[in-house]
């Protein structure tokens, strides 16, 4: 095995007892979910939502990497699918891929209700904190599953597609985050500086990936990550484009992102594909 996949063993099956407190704990989690999306969406507290909280930090017109506003959308897919997660966690009692995602995953789900209790609080910097977490969690759960056999489609869906696409926009949602919190303290939200500093994390974000990509030998979860990835940073390219806060350099630096990311995902998807073909 290549020695850059050691980090990534994974616990064996859980037993009853854990299996069971396991399952609760990924339960308890979507409450906390589902309670911070009511903050989140404005039905509980106040009537407005995540973009009207922070001074409107969270707008996507706030800073040059915020993705424009069409983007957010892949939040209902990424929902639905952690919903379908939740239910099939508990059906899939034999599944190893259930059982060394459960612990990471509710902390990634937790943690998406806590950031939107968070930002409704207004406390910017906590968010910037809790996002990081959401993305570490992440993290785990590509480390976790990054050289598991498969098991057929639910497992493939329920977790490779549904946290490859959630760790892929987190990774652009904590940079806007980041971004939002530094213009909150006085840092200019256009100009020079802030166009470099853009365009610089922006090769961040496809260093960022390059390096997910090559943590884990699954094939979905990799292209759901630089999906996810991709859909962000067209976005961000397209607000810079048409929307308030233009910037034509960032417009082409996030298009030209995108593209490196595609190119990325047909770089590590190649190689994989060529040895099943040796192997028939």
């Amino acid at each position: 095995m290549s020695t850059r996949h050691t980090w990534t063993s994974s616990p064996p099956a859980s037993r009853p007892s854990t299996l069971r407190r396991d399952q609760i704990l990924v339960t308890v989690a979507a409450v906390i979910w589902v309670v911070g999306n009511l903050f989140g969406s404005g039905l509980i507290g106040s009537d407005d939502g995540v973009s009207d909280q922070g001074d409107g930090l969270f707008t996507d017109s706030t800073t040059l990497i915020a993705p424009d506003g069409p983007a957010f959308s892949i939040w209902s897919v990424i929902y639905v699918l952690l919903g379908a997660y939740v239910i099939w966690q508990w059906v899939a009692a034999d599944s190893r891929w259930a059982a060394v995602t459960r612990l990471p995953a509710a902390a990634s789900i937790a943690l998406n209700g806590i950031w939107l209790v968070v930002v409704f609080a207004d406390w910017v910097l906590v968010s910037v904190l809790v996002i990081l977490g959401i993305a570490a969690s992440l993290g785990f759960v590509l480390a976790r599953t990054a050289t598991l056999p498969g098991e057929g489609w639910a497992p493939t869906v329920s977790v490779s597609v549904t946290f490859g696409l959630y760790l892929g926009w987190i990774c652009v949602a904590t940079c806007a985050n980041i971004a939002s919190w530094l213009v909150g303290l006085g840092v200019p939200e256009d100009g020079t500086g802030p166009t470099i500093t853009t365009v610089a994390v922006l090769l961040v974000v496809v260093g960022l990936v390059a390096f997910l990509l090559s943590r884990t030998r699954q094939q979905v979860f990799r292209t759901a990550l630089a999906a996810a990835v991709v859909w962000g940073l067209s976005w961000v390219s397209w607000g810079r484009f048409t929307g308030d806060l233009e910037n034509t350099v960032v417009g082409y630096a996030a298009a030209f992102a995108a593209l490196c990311v595609v190119g990325l995902l047909v770089v590590f998807l190649l190689p994989q594909r060529r040895r099943a073909e040796v192997r028939a």
